[in-house]
């Protein structure tokens, strides 16, 4: 990879995180506008160790130890540091089903904010698959039916990646509608201490974090990068949370940009997983285009 396809995937990965951790950051706001000013500079500074080198240094590396079991956890770290063309081999035959994986949990997680999610409408037709929202759950069970069809006929492991992705996706799912549950119990409430409060915090980023860590196998396979990447993203998204996320708020189709990105970059990592590979720049341009186009609608709204 040369420099300027490196600097385009990190800031590729760092847009990517932004976007996709919106909703984490006005949940943080939230329940940060309720603590003292002692908690809330822990969360944007102490907090950001856990945030980004515990969640989003550690889950990549662990992903790939799931894809690749026989490099074991230590392994897993050694070996994307290492320039041992067996194990770069290892982890490029082991990578289908990472990406199946990781493409039918962005499939379902695009799908799931289009027919059930509250939203701005940014597109036609947007209003009319809201209306359908009873028809989500036979939406993604045909699609997961295809996928694990066309990848029977390839490999049986690659139909097992697919259904690890759905499963992922439902777990997920059901951590954070309890946390928007939880989160206007936790802003009304009083009698919960700050410390409560960050702790639930960090639970619900670690949670809101797979989607950012996932997607970004779509920009590359690097470990390193993907840490670079998210991190970056993941830091200026925890400055944004208290001085400007009433800024934010008012770019209303920033989570529509989130959300189309979401679907091209699970779309690119299913057909990478078919064999179908794309360049790399595919998907950090990709995400540019999706979100400069909702950035701009929202600016002329504004």
């Amino acid at each position: 990879m040369d420099l300027f396809a490196l600097v385009l995937t990190v800031l590729g990965l760092s847009l990517f995180e932004i976007i996709s951790s919106i909703d984490n950051a006005i949940i943080n706001a939230e329940v940060l506008s309720t603590t003292g000013e002692k908690a809330r500079r822990w969360f944007l500074t102490w907090g950001i160790i856990f945030a980004v080198f515990i969640i989003r240094g550690l889950l990549p590396f662990a992903i790939v130890w799931a894809t690749v079991p026989g490099l074991g956890p230590v392994g897993a770290i050694t070996a994307t540091f290492s320039s041992d063309p067996k194990i770069h081999s290892a982890i490029e035959q082991s990578a289908p089903v990472l990406l199946i994986g990781g493409g039918t949990f962005l499939i379902f997680l695009f799908f799931n904010w289009l027919f059930i999610e509250p939203k701005n409408y940014g597109l036609r037709g947007e209003r009319f698959f809201h209306s359908q929202g009873v028809w989500f759950f036979a939406v993604v069970s045909i699609l997961l039916s295809s996928i694990v069809w066309i990848a029977l006929s390839k490999d049986p492991l690659l139909a097992f990646g697919a259904v690890l992705g759905s499963t992922a996706f439902f777990i997920t799912h059901g951590f954070k509608s309890y946390a928007a549950k939880e989160e206007s119990r936790l802003v009304g409430k009083s009698g919960l201490s700050d410390i409560s409060k960050i702790l639930y915090l960090e639970v619900i980023d670690a949670t809101f974090s797979i989607d950012g860590v996932i997607g970004a196998f779509a920009f590359t396979l690097s470990v390193p990068l993907i840490f670079l990447g998210n991190s970056l993203g993941a830091i200026v998204l925890r400055n944004f949370t208290i001085s400007n996320m009433e800024r934010i708020k008012k770019y209303k189709y920033l989570k529509n940009g989130a959300m189309y990105s979401i679907l091209f970059l699970g779309t690119i990592m299913l057909l990478d997983s078919f064999g179908a590979h794309l360049p790399a720049y595919v998907a950090p341009v990709t995400t540019f285009g999706t979100v400069g186009y909702f950035f701009y609608k929202s600016r002329i709204e504004i």
